[in-house]
């Protein structure tokens, strides 16, 4: 069992499932050859009990044990909320 788990802030980019939320990760790498910053993004099925995290939000994710085929992931807090036009 491992005791740092890893954790990362993203934007909620769908919230259409039951107690699921898909989160955009912007994760920046340097390229091997060239030594450019490359801006990648990865996307993430985090477990939300609550429902609380909405579209656009920013939030706090951390890894988990399996919850099911794709969620890895739960949602620790909402960091900032969307603006609603």
């Amino acid at each position: 069992m491992r005791k740092n788990k890893k954790k990362f802030v993203g934007i909620v980019v769908s919230d259409k499932m039951d107690k699921t939320v898909v989160v955009k990760v912007e994760i920046n790498k340097m390229h091997p050859k060239y030594k450019k910053v490359i801006k990648t993004y990865r996307k993430f099925y985090a477990h939300d009990e609550e429902n609380k995290a909405g579209e656009g939000d920013k939030v706090l994710i951390m890894e988990s044990r399996p919850l099911s085929k794709l969620k890895r992931w739960v949602v620790l807090k909402v960091l900032e909320r969307a603006q609603k036009v």
